[in-house]
């Protein structure tokens, strides 16, 4: 359903979540130069972002605009989360607009400029963007499965760039693997782990990247002992690569933890049970200086007491799957869960 630089294209970065084209409910592929004039953002801005030596608006106190600007990266998900923003944040007394810009490259800079105020993020895949932005392509990861060690790195290179980084919400879209209910109930299989100690080889449908990220193949060679007999390039999540695993020809696929259509395929997750993967919670990230109030932290936050990885997937499964609109589904859900008034 998983999850900007550049896996082969989901991320030149330990985590598969990348650009948003490489995600299963990807759309939305717009040029650069017209999105940076779309959000009348100079296109020096668009390719670099706000200098750093702009420290006025990075020490500047935390600031509450009225009217607020909320970015989604274009697929399911970001569109889901991003309405669910919108909602809480009018309930809370602002006006806001969602505009949607499909490439990090774009959107993150117009954040750190004000153009955006609020996005959506993963935190172990936004720490790791913002690093390698930072420090070069070459630095290695700072998002682990450890989810304090990885804000910590987060906020430490949002901060500079006037960013605040909310807190985390309980949903966490994650890399995962799934195999056929009938696969799990003959092998008795519930975790990775199991799977390791069953001895069965492996054939894995996933993105042909999974041959060396650490996430993929070798993770799960070298921390569970799974034999790995070969990668079927099918891509990430993908219907191909389900339907693979469906007819046997595969017994195992790269997903992710929100997939919506697991059911549909007759396929469960194995547990990560050692935490291969790294800590992709679900986060806010504002920009400081018209964002960072209290008043929009406090209603983000209400999300947080709520909104599960499994609930994340049943709306994903809703737009996705039932063709219901996005803001539709984001106001039903705040008002099942008391958030909004009916």
């Amino acid at each position: 359903m998983r999850r900007l630089p550049a896996l082969p294209s989901r991320r030149a970065l330990p985590s598969v979540r990348a650009l948003p084209s490489l995600r299963v409910l990807s759309s939305l592929r717009v040029l650069p130069v017209l999105l940076c004039a779309a959000l009348l953002v100079p296109v020096a801005a668009c390719a670099t972002g706000p200098s750093l030596e702009d420290r006025g608006r990075v020490t500047a106190p935390p600031g509450d605009s009225r009217h607020l600007t909320i970015g989604t990266a274009g697929f399911t998900e970001s569109d889901l989360l991003a309405r669910m923003y919108s909602l809480l944040l009018e309930h809370a007394g602002y006006r806001t607009k969602v505009i949607s810009v499909s490439n990090r490259e774009i959107y993150e800079p117009a954040l750190e400029s004000g153009q955006i105020d609020v996005v959506p993020e993963y935190a172990a895949t936004f720490a790791d963007w913002l690093n390698a932005k930072t420090h070069g392509h070459g630095a290695p990861p700072v998002g682990s499965p450890d989810l304090g060690a990885t804000l910590h790195a987060l906020r430490s290179l949002a901060e500079p760039r006037g960013l605040k980084v909310l807190d985390p919400g309980r949903a966490v879209d994650q890399n995962a693997f799934a195999v056929t209910e009938e696969f799990a109930r003959a092998h008795n299989l519930r975790t990775l782990s199991d799977l390791g100690r069953s001895g069965i080889p492996v054939r894995l449908a996933a993105g042909d990247e999974c041959v060396r990220r650490p996430y993929c193949a070798p993770g799960l060679e070298k921390t569970y002992g799974i034999r790995i007999s070969g990668i079927d390039p099918k891509g990430v999540g993908t219907t191909q690569a389900k339907q693979a695993v469906r007819s046997g020809r595969d017994q195992m696929v790269l997903t992710t933890t929100t997939d919506a259509t697991l059911d549909d395929f007759g396929l469960v997750l194995l547990e990560d049970d050692k935490h291969l993967q790294n800590a992709d919670h679900i986060v806010p990230v504002v920009n400081r200086a018209r964002a960072g109030g209290t008043r929009v932290t406090e209603a983000l936050g209400r999300l947080n007491t709520v909104l599960t990885t499994e609930d994340l997937a049943r709306l994903n499964e809703q737009v996705d799957s039932r063709r219901r609109l996005p803001e539709d589904v984001a106001r039903q859900y705040l008002r099942s869960k008391g958030l909004l008034p009916e």
